[in-house]
């Protein structure tokens, strides 16, 4: 077996970029071979499905980064927003000596932050749907986990892994149980206490996998922070530019942690002060005045200019620092807007519907057990290609609610199907803008990311089943 471990060793996995690209030239290669087709909205709100003539694209493969990135202008806008942001505010150092004196005042207690952070996320994922606005609580965990002695992964799974565990198994999500189950016409929030059983069994699990992984990589504080791909920038006197990091090579190391003074200056403290009342905002903003990413970014534009006001920054160092962070975080705009692009060609090759109603048509013999488990892996197919899951709600519920009732199985756990299906795969999909952007400011990058998470993907993904099958057994 040592030959075949040395094949493997001695393969190289593609970057994203070539991964996408690739992506994207199967998908313009499937226009030229697969039928059109598209479904039609009916007067009644029913949707029938119709042939059309495709559209085979090949010049659309050099325009569909210039599509995709106006197609998800709104989230590259925020990526580029926030990442700047967060380069002021790091600048100023007062998270860093913040986070400091946070070690020093838990010792021994890491493992309760751990669990504690982990069930925030997974509830706000649970109750409001939280996604995109994970992606600056990335930049505000990881440091912190890091300085605690263990590693940007940690980070990520503590607050985009938590959350999208929540979103999976939703019982309150607007965003998906209520678009659902207003489609498939069930009662809003109906069949809340089996959602928020599996809710709890996936929330513990991650749980005793954070524990596990925590007690696997833990080392002395200041040595895992030499380790770390993230760092957080030195202030200086003027920015000097910086090279965006490149996803898809290997990390540069960081410059040396410089050790945290052990008190803090009235600005830093005023800096935190700004900060916490930032991310309370943030959770109000969403959870009750509808906020989304355009508040969210109005917000930490606020946030990042107040915090540089204080530090005593003038108005071109203030610039100058905002500038650097969004040239920092400008390959994960890239990544979000060449991602899109596939969704782009399929659209606009006029195959994304006949794609979906092949599929429909292979469940119509399958029996009950079957058909759920297929419902569930063409949601998770399905998300690769379209990640929203109000888009996903809206072209794939109205046809499989009423196959559903043929086949025997409840409108409950096809809805249920579509919540698992949709927010498992989410946490490794490469078209996910929202886990680019995140693993950007984790500093991770994708092809490292994917040799940790698969496992725990593929479990959840397991479970998620035995708990979908489950529905057959009981009134749901």
């Amino acid at each position: 077996m040592k030959w075949l471990r040395s094949i493997f060793r001695g393969i190289k996995v593609p970057g994203t970029y070539t991964i996408i690209f690739a992506m994207i030239l199967l998908s313009a290669l499937l226009t030229w071979f697969l039928p059109g087709g598209e479904y039609v909205k009916g007067e009644e709100g029913t949707l029938s499905y119709r042939d059309v003539e495709s559209v085979p694209q090949l010049f659309g493969v050099f325009t569909a980064l210039y599509h995709g990135f106006v197609k998800q202008s709104g989230i590259i806008i925020f990526i580029l927003i926030v990442g700047g942001s967060f380069w002021l505010l790091n600048s100023t150092g007062a998270i860093s000596v913040g986070i400091g004196r946070f070690i020093r005042s838990v010792g021994r207690y890491h493992k309760v932050v751990l669990v504690a952070i982990t069930l925030l996320f997974s509830l706000a994922g649970a109750i409001f749907g939280m996604s995109e606005e994970t992606i600056p609580f990335v930049g505000i965990v990881v440091p912190l986990v890091v300085s605690m002695g263990y590693d940007a992964f940690l980070g990520m799974l503590i607050v985009y892994v938590a959350a999208n565990v929540g979103f999976s198994s939703a019982f309150l999500n607007p965003f998906t149980v209520g678009i659902a189950q207003e489609m498939a016409e069930l009662p809003l929030f109906s069949g809340m206490e089996y959602r928020l059983f599996c809710w709890a069994i996936l929330t513990l699990l991650l749980i005793l996998f954070v524990l596990f992984y925590a007690k696997s990589v833990y080392k002395a504080p200041q040595a895992a922070a030499e380790q770390q791909t993230f760092a957080a920038p030195q202030p200086t006197a003027t920015s000097q530019p910086i090279a965006a990091p490149q996803p898809t090579s290997a990390p540069q190391a960081p410059a040396e942690p410089q050790p945290c003074p052990q008190r803090m200056s009235a600005a830093q403290k005023i800096i935190l002060i700004i900060l916490f009342a930032t991310i309370v905002l943030l959770v109000v903003g969403v959870t009750l005045w509808g906020w989304y990413m355009a508040e969210i970014s109005g917000l930490f534009l606020a946030m990042g200019i107040v915090s540089g006001i204080v530090a005593g920054y003038d108005s071109g160092r203030i610039s100058s620092e905002m500038i650097a962070g969004a040239k920092d975080i400008l390959s994960s705009a890239l990544v979000v807007g060449l991602a899109s692009g596939i969704i782009v060609i399929l659209q606009e090759g006029r195959i994304i519907d006949s794609i979906l109603n092949s599929l429909q048509a292979a469940l119509n013999n399958a029996g009950g057990e079957w058909s759920l488990s297929a419902m569930y892996g063409i949601q998770a197919l399905i998300n690769t290609i379209i990640p929203s899951a109000t888009a996903k709600a809206a072209i794939t519920i109205p046809i499989m609610a009423p196959f559903s009732d043929m086949v025997g199985v409840s409108r409950q756990a096809m809805v249920l199907a579509f919540q698992f299906g949709d927010g498992f795969t989410n946490m490794i999909t490469p078209t996910s803008g929202v886990l680019i952007a995140s693993l950007s400011m984790a500093r991770i990058t994708y092809s490292e990311w994917v040799r940790k998470i698969w496992r725990p993907v593929l479990a959840l993904m397991v479970i998620g089943l035995l708990l979908l099958l489950g529905t057959l057994l009981i009134t749901f």
